[in-house]
């Protein structure tokens, strides 16, 4: 069943990966933080993003979590998928599985094999991007991913591919503005980092925000009430979630390690590792459930 099409606005929950003591997918524990995850509100769910680990998932791990996604999510939501892969070959075959398990669009990461000009990228993203009728989102993340486009390149690409429906950033509210401005709205842009900047990222033009599900039942509120009008409400409700994203948005293993573990404190599920991993210091446990308490369950 098919979710209602997707405005690409709001506050979007990506999901982390959650293992069992065998390193394996945990069926129950996915399926828990998906029904936390759409009961805060959020506008949509998506998956296999860097929260969830996906170079650490098998292609047939991915697959699964599209599958458990989907079912668990029983169009409710906008459903998206991240496409990891290192081949336009690889990368087509997981944008055909998300549109078996019904995604309502997707988000193409650069590939992870090598480091190119902008023009390859330009050409990679849109051989995958015309395989399918989805709408589809670049995730530009050079600080994260090494590799990144600029306007111009977004805007070549949005040219000759018209799916190609919104940009998926992870930078800071100055640089997204920028962006926003050079690419004369021609997509809607989305940010996430944790939801850093929350506030000042809207006021310069985000469209949304697609977060893991630590603090998400905050953002949630922040956002609807910045919508309403309410600035002062959403500037309190983020500057209470403020301190929970600082400890987390330390780099992306910082993120796996602690941002997962301060949800699961939130949500009453215990964490396990896939190795390679950061692991956590006492130090560090201790400040997860200090912020955890702050926080509040969900």
């Amino acid at each position: 069943m098919n979710a209602p099409s997707n405005d690409f606005s709001g506050i979007h929950a990506i999901l982390y990966a959650f293992f069992d003591r065998d390193e394996k997918l945990d069926r129950q524990a996915m399926r828990k933080q998906t029904e936390i995850a759409i009961s805060t509100g959020v506008q949509g769910i998506a998956a296999l993003g860097l929260a969830t680990e996906v170079a650490k998932l098998t292609e047939h791990e991915r697959r699964t979590v599209m599958d458990w996604l989907a079912e668990d999510n029983a169009g409710r939501l906008p459903l998206a998928f991240t496409i990891f892969g290192t081949s336009v070959a690889e990368q087509v075959a997981q944008v055909r599985h998300a549109e078996l398990a019904g995604a309502n669009w997707i988000i193409l990461q650069p590939p992870i094999a090598g480091s190119f000009n902008a023009q390859e990228y330009i050409a990679f993203f849109g051989r995958v991007a015309d395989a399918t009728s989805l709408p589809v989102a670049i995730q530009n993340a050079p600080a994260f991913l090494g590799r990144g486009l600029g306007a111009a390149d977004m805007t070549a690409l949005t040219s000759g591919h018209p799916n190609i429906r919104l940009l998926k950033a992870e930078a800071s509210a100055v640089d997204v503005e920028t962006l926003i401005h050079a690419i004369g709205g021609r997509v809607p842009v989305f940010n996430g980092r944790g939801g850093l900047e929350l506030i000042d990222g809207l006021n310069g033009g985000c469209a949304g925000y697609i977060l893991a599900p630590d603090i998400i039942d905050y953002a949630v509120r922040a956002y609807k009430d910045y919508r309403a009008g309410d600035l002062a409400s959403a500037e309190d409700i983020y500057a209470q979630m403020l301190p929970a994203v600082t400890f987390v948005m330390q780099g992306i293993e910082h993120l796996m390690c602690y941002g997962k573990r301060l949800f699961a404190a939130r949500a009453g599920i215990e964490v396990f590792d896939r190795a390679p991993a950061m692991r956590p210091t006492g130090f560090g446990e201790q400040l997860v459930q200090l912020h955890a308490r702050r926080l509040g369950r969900f």
